[in-house]
C-alpha cells in the first residue's frame, strides 16, 4: 500500500482507464485507488469508480477498513456515476442525479445513509473538479439528498424528515437499562438519555435493544450541555463505537427537541468525540446537518 499526501495533482495516474492500458506494472489490474477522508473524525475510504468498474464484496470492504492490516476506516464510500451502476439505476430519483454514494459499513454490510459520509463524498466531488461548488444532488439508498458545498469550509446536507415510530424500547448494558427513543433518520436509531457519557462503559459490543430491531440499529447515549446543546456517544451497527455519526446526531437532535417541546425551526449543537455538528429542523420537518468534511490522503492499495 502506498499513501501520498492528499493533493489534486496528476489525476490521470489514478484513473481506471489508465490502469487498463498501463503495462509498466504487471500487477496494475489488482491495484485500487483510494482517498481517505473524515467528517468530525468519522472516517472513510473513498473509492473513485466513476465508470462502475469495481466489484465490492464484504470481505474486501472489511479488509480496507481494518485499522491494523488495512487502510482503516468506519466505512467505504464508492464514488460512482448513477448511470454506471446497476443498483443505482433502480433507485427512486436515479434520473435526477449524476452520482451515487454506495456506502458500506466497516463489516461490509450495506447501509442506507451516512450523514458524515455524504458530506465527505460531496467534498471529494468538488475538490476533484467533478462538480462545481454549490448545490449537489447525491443518490443514496435512502433517496436523493441535497448537499450544499462551499469552495472550502463546512458542508450542509438536507437529511430529510425524521420518523418517530413510537415503539417502546429499552437499551440494556449489563445491569443497567434505559428507556430509548426510536428515531429513523435514514438509519434506525435508539436514543438514550444518560446522566454521564461514561455510564454505558466501553461500547465494544452492540448494546442490547429490546425489542430488537430487525436489522439492528445505531444506539446513541446523550447528555445535556446547555440550552439546545447536547453531547453524545454512539455505537454504530456493523462498525462499533465511532467518533461521530451524522444520522445519529440528527436522531439525537429530534429526540431532544421533542423532549424539550421545541417547535421546528430550532438549531441544536451536538458535540461528538470527534468534533461538533449542528442540526437544524426546518418548519417542514427536514433536518439540515452541518459540519466539516476533510480529505486527508490519497494512494493505491493492492488489498
Amino acid at each position: 500500500m502506498v499513501v501520498l499526501p492528499h493533493t489534486a495533482p496528476d489525476r490521470a495516474r489514478f484513473t481506471s482507464a489508465d490502469r487498463d492500458v498501463d503495462t509498466r506494472c504487471p500487477y496494475a489490474s489488482e491495484v485500487i485507488d483510494f482517498v481517505k477522508g473524515h467528517g468530525t473524525e468519522n472516517d472513510f475510504v473513498l473509492l473513485p469508480d466513476a465508470d462502475g468498474a469495481l466489484s465490492l464484496d464484504a470481505d474486501l470492504v472489511a479488509r480496507l477498513c481494518d485499522r491494523r492490516a488495512g487502510i482503516g476506516a468506519d466505512g467505504v464510500l464508492r464514488v460512482v456515476r448513477t448511470a454506471a451502476d446497476d443498483e443505482a439505476r433502480t433507485l427512486p430519483g436515479a434520473d435526477a442525479t449524476r452520482w451515487f454514494m454506495d456506502y458500506r459499513n466497516a463489516d461490509g454490510s450495506l447501509a442506507e445513509m451516512c450523514g458524515n459520509g455524504i458530506r465527505v463524498f460531496a467534498r471529494y466531488l468538488v475538490d476533484e473538479g467533478l462538480e462545481p461548488p454549490g448545490d449537489i444532488a447525491v443518490l443514496t439508498r435512502d433517496g436523493v439528498k441535497a448537499v450544499r458545498v462551499a469552495a472550502d469550509g463546512d458542508v450542509t446536507v438536507d437529511m430529510g424528515p425524521a420518523q418517530l415510530p413510537g415503539t417502546d424500547r429499552k437499551v440494556v448494558i449489563g445491569d443497567h437499562a434505559w428507556p430509548a427513543v426510536e428515531v429513523a433518520t435514514g438509519n434506525p436509531h435508539a436514543v438514550v438519555f444518560v446522566d454521564d457519557l461514561a455510564d454505558p462503559g466501553e461500547l465494544r459490543s452492540p448494546p442490547l435493544v429490546e425489542p430488537a430491531y430487525p436489522d439492528g440499529a445505531n444506539v446513541e447515549f446523550v447528555v445535556r450541555r446547555g440550552d439546545r446543546h447536547v453531547a453524545m456517544r454512539v455505537h454504530e451497527r456493523g462498525v462499533g463505537e465511532t467518533r461521530s455519526c451524522g444520522t445519529g446526531a440528527c436522531a439525537v437532535m429530534v429526540a431532544t427537541a421533542r423532549a424539550d417541546g421545541t417547535a421546528p425551526g430550532a438549531t441544536y449543537v451536538v458535540d461528538v468525540p470527534g468534533g461538533r455538528l449542528s442540526v437544524t429542523e426546518r418548519a417542514d420537518g427536514h433536518l439540515l446537518l452541518t459540519g466539516p468534511a476533510v480529505l486527508v490522503a490519497r494512494g493505491e492499495t493492492d488489498l
